[in-house]
């Protein structure tokens, strides 16, 4: 196995939670684990059902051998001969496409141990697969989504105040955060402020310096009107809410640009200019970022006291158990995850 595929470091394996069970969240799993030496990823172990892992990998004809941990620090030595395995017993018996809310306690208890041994340096970050959120709903869950739960459990595990995370989706040619996410555009655009973009602008540029290595990063803002305004003849958010914000981050120390175009920031003599783009909205982002490399996306949480990534795409119900579904976005969450943690550990 390459040096890629194995830990040099001294840091621990990372932490994979189950997410949806009859999503596509197991397989793509046994898919890595089984490609590693063509495909090298970073040791990990996976928060799961060892039963339904072996009854999935039986389904899709993968030969991979499973390791019950009874500690996940036991994880990196067996990385190679097998697929380390924190046992997470589901609720129920589920089949692929079909989610029951009985085990929702069992995606939510995946998660809330990846965090509890990544705040206890007992895993180097945590990768999160796809979640339903209906049917965590149905179940009683109260958070919007995965990034709000796992802020709850950071504030809870590694102590210290409440944290405001901040969401980056990241490929190799481009890097941007929404500044507004899961609103209706109407919601969007009426709940943009200046404080937010602040924000953002903040989180964004810490990260990029701590955990990424660049040393003076560079952003972008993009408007949030059609030629960014044309100086309010197309809207004010630009002069009353975008640009002060900017001058806000500009007055401490942020090299920042903008806000410019939608239309011309994410060509690729504009991404040039830039190591990460403020975007406005949710489909402002993620538009570009997804016709740019689809398959290779990863999603970022920024803002947590611990690394946190996941593929970018849902739980995948129409693919689930035919071994079908594209193994790249994990491949790519949990390389951006241990390059992540490495730098965060050289930075501290």
């Amino acid at each position: 196995m390459s040096d890629q595929g194995r830990a040099r470091d001294g840091l621990p394996a990372l932490a994979l939670s189950m997410g949806e069970p009859a999503g596509v969240g197991g397989e793509l799993a046994l898919m890595v684990w089984h490609r590693r030496d063509a495909q090298p990823v970073p040791p990990f172990f996976l928060i799961d059902d060892p039963d339904r892992l072996s009854r999935l990998a039986a389904r899709l004809g993968l030969e991979v051998a499973l390791a019950e941990l009874g500690d996940a620090e036991d994880a990196e030595a067996c990385f190679a001969e097998a697929l380390p395995v924190l046992p997470q017993p589901l609720g129920r018996d589920v089949a692929p496409g079909r989610p029951h809310p009985d085990n929702a306690d069992c995606v939510l208890g995946s998660i809330a141990r990846a965090v509890d041994l990544a705040c206890a340096g007992r895993a180097s970050a945590v990768v999160t697969n796809p979640i339903h959120k209906k049917v965590l709903y149905d179940a009683g869950f109260a958070h919007p989504g995965h990034t709000e739960y796992l802020a709850e459990l950071a504030a809870a595990a590694c102590g210290g105040a409440p944290v405001r995370p901040v969401m980056m989706l990241a490929c190799h040619e481009l890097r941007v955060v929404p500044v507004t996410v899961h609103l209706p555009l109407r919601d969007a655009v009426a709940g943009l402020s200046a404080e937010a973009i602040v924000h953002a602008g903040r989180a964004t540029a810490a990260a990029l310096e701590r955990d990424f290595r660049i040393a003076e990063p560079r952003l972008a803002a993009a408007g949030l009107n059609p030629h960014a305004g044309e100086d309010g003849a197309l809207g004010r958010e630009e002069l009353d809410i975008i640009a002060p914000a900017l001058e806000t981050l500009r007055g401490e120390g942020v090299r920042v640009e903008g806000p410019a175009p939608a239309d011309t920031l994410f060509h690729e003599l504009a991404r040039e200019r830039y190591d990460a783009a403020l975007c406005m909205y949710h489909d402002q982002a993620l538009i570009p970022l997804k016709t740019i490399d689809f398959a290779e996306g990863v999603n970022i949480t920024l803002g947590l006291p611990f690394v946190r990534t996941s593929p970018d795409h849902g739980t995948a119900f129409a693919l689930a158990g035919t071994g079908t579904a594209d193994p790249s976005s994990l491949i790519a969450a949990l390389r951006t995850a241990h390059q992540m943690a490495v730098n965060r550990a050289a930075a501290a």
